[in-house]
This record gives structure tokens, sequence and C-alpha cells, in this order.
């Protein structure tokens, strides 16, 4: 898809972690210093499996194997964040190209949100750390939702918020559980091919690599 396809939408959402910011290997740090801490069984292709793209609650709840408060999920969700907003401060920037197609959208007019799973203090952290929030019009958290990815729910609220139908907005997505509640909305899906490589998305799917794709026709 050109920039001239692209720019047929109107509402733009982009998830979080590997699609603002190339970030899951220190997700994945972070989780294993978290259980190491609470003598959980933890390997990186296991939690890659089950949990990528997943609420803090599902995963939280799926390690202790056992159900929990929100004041407890709250709690310890925000014990891993801390750990790992501490490991990826030093190296935190945003996915090639992002700016500069922000940047674009802004000048047609277009309107922007975030939707991502991940608590409102990481989204806040990734958007100050990045300097995107002039280009924000809306913010949606996991915690505004009670089910997570691939249910539609995150999606569905970034579009009413921004007032566009869902029909009209493009997701940007690198999880397979993010792209089906991209699907699952109804909405159009660019795949982003951060955290799986682009031979492992669904080839009907228009896949980029960065946002420098979209820099080749303007």
């Amino acid at each position: 898809m050109n920039i001239t396809n692209i720019l047929k939408f109107e509402g733009f959402i982009f998830d979080m972690d590997g699609v603002i910011v190339d970030n899951y290997l220190f997700h994945i740090e972070a989780w294993g210093k978290f259980c190491e801490k609470y003598g959980l069984k933890y390997s990186k292709e296991d939690f890659a499996a089950r949990y990528f793209g997943k609420t803090n609650a599902d995963i939280l709840q799926g390690l202790f194997q056992k159900e929990m408060s929100k004041s407890e999920i709250k709690n310890l969700g925000e014990e891993k964040e801390a750990i790992y907003r501490k490991i990826y401060e030093p190296s935190i920037k945003p996915l090639p190209g992002l700016k500069p197609f922000l940047t674009r959208l802004k000048e047609e007019d277009k309107k922007i949100a975030v939707a991502s799973s991940a608590p409102q203090s990481n989204i806040d952290f990734v958007v100050k750390h990045t300097g995107i929030k002039q280009y924000i019009d809306v913010m949606v958290n996991g915690d505004m939702v009670t089910k997570g990815k691939p249910n539609p729910d995150i999606f569905l609220m970034a579009s009413s918020m921004l007032g566009i139908e869902p029909h009209k907005c493009v997701v940007f997505e690198d999880s397979f559980s993010g792209i089906q509640a991209a699907l699952n909305a109804g909405m159009h899906v660019v795949a982003v091919a951060t955290t799986h490589k682009i031979n492992e998305h669904d080839k009907k799917l228009e896949i980029i690599k960065d946002f420098n794709s979209f820099k080749k026709t303007s």
C-alpha cells in the first residue's frame, strides 16, 4: 500500500509495542526478571507463544495460575512495567519513518489514536520519550476494556473516541492477536514486521517493515 492509498482512510490507529517502538526483547527481559523474583516457571519461547499481545491481567493470571483481584493485577503489573521502563529507557526510539508519517497524516487532517493493551503508564512513557504526543488525538489502554485482543473492543473504543466508523479506520499491528482484533473490528490492517518476520505474517495482509515504506511513493 502506498501513501496515496493509505490516505484514503480517516482514522489511523496504532498499537504501541512493536509498532511505535520495537521493544519486544526488552519486555521479554523484564518478564524474565519478574518471574525470577517470584519463582515462576519461565522460558522465552513458551512466554512468546502463550502471552504475546495479551493484557497484563491475562499474563499474570496465567503465570500465577489463579484468578487475581484488580488491585493485585495492577500492583504486580506496575512492578513488571517499572522493570521494563528502567531497562528500555536508555535505548528507546520510534520506529524508522514514524514521525514523518505522523507529520504527513496531520498535514492531511487525519485522526490518530494509540490503542495498546499496555497500561497507561507505559503509553505515557513511550509517547514522552519518542516525542509524538502532539500527533495523538486519542489514547486507549488495556485497562479501559474488559476483553483483550483478539477481542475487538480496544480498537472499537478507539474508533468511537475518534468519531470515525470502524471501516474507515486502518490499524497498524505487529502481533497476531492484535491483527485478529483489528479484523474482528471490521478495520483494515497493516502488519508491521518487527516482532514477527515478514514471512510469518499472512501473505494476504499488507505488510511493512517500518514506516519508511510509505516514503516510496508520495
